[in-house]
């Protein structure tokens, strides 16, 4: 493999998590945190990192999102799904250092 198949592949990876990611929110109208930040546009290491400053920040507006259950890892766990208007209010409050988080969080304010 090439290097320019190589980025081209690299590059419909990355769209096609972020679509899905987008899509599952919008047909459901809610989900985790690291949802919204995959489909802000954030690879799913970067995601987790956002999403965790994005549940201190959300206890800190009093945001709780609505509980739910997910498989993960063949086992069932306790989550907190949110809305984007909901997701939006928290990306207000947070304040990252990193330019891509930055534009992460401009993104995840205007999706609401």
């Amino acid at each position: 493999m090439n290097a320019s198949s190589r980025q081209a592949r690299q590059t419909i990876r990355t769209r096609t998590r972020t679509q899905r990611a987008a899509s599952r929110i919008n047909r459901r109208g809610n989900g985790s945190l690291t949802a919204h930040c995959i489909a802000a546009g954030l690879a799913p290491k970067e995601a987790r990192t956002v999403a965790n400053s994005l549940r201190k920040n959300a206890t800190k507006a009093g945001i709780t999102g609505t509980a739910a259950r997910t498989h993960a890892a063949r086992q069932m766990r306790d989550c907190r799904r949110y809305t984007p208007a909901q997701v939006a209010a928290i990306a207000v409050i947070y304040k990252p250092r990193k330019p891509a988080y930055k534009a992460a969080a401009a993104r995840l304010t205007l999706a609401a």
